[in-house]
């Protein structure tokens, strides 16, 4: 299989254009590398549960965004074929939370990647690991030479 010449951050920029979910929860995309990603958002009220903590839906969301971001960085459509999280510590109103995403293992049309939510003060918030499988074809169109 030859690499490909379409950067990590193409292939971001393509996956983010049209994640109309990513958008509305403010999330950023800070970097992309090949097998890498970091994403951030800011904890609003409307993402609080009823014990006042972020909504664990809205931190699997976060860590969920750096994994696709990680494992499509190689212009390989790929999708989540599992994936589990454990919550560390709450995420308040008003914080920042950064997901750090790292690909672990990629063979084949599988992959495995590790991705770590902190808060703006490195306090771990929450730990998630996500199996992969690409698809056929490509996230951004190969120019040929």
């Amino acid at each position: 299989m030859s690499e490909s010449k379409v950067t990590p951050d193409a292939c971001s920029a393509a996956m983010h254009e049209n994640d109309h979910a990513t958008k509305a929860l403010g999330m950023r995309i800070i970097s992309t590398t090949l097998g890498g990603s970091v994403v951030s958002m800011k904890v609003r009220q409307d993402m609080l549960n009823g014990y006042g903590s972020c909504h664990g839906g809205m931190i699997f969301s976060l860590a969920d965004t750096a994994f696709a971001h990680a494992c499509n960085s190689g212009n390989k459509p790929t999708v989540a074929s599992g994936c589990t999280i454990d919550f560390i510590a709450p995420g308040k109103e008003g914080d920042t939370l950064t997901a750090r995403a790292s690909e672990r293992s990629r063979s084949g049309k599988t992959g495995i990647y590790d991705i770590e939510v902190f808060n703006q003060n490195e306090q771990l918030i929450a730990t998630f690991r996500g199996r992969s499988y690409q698809l056929k074809g490509s996230i951004v169109p190969e120019v040929i030479d």
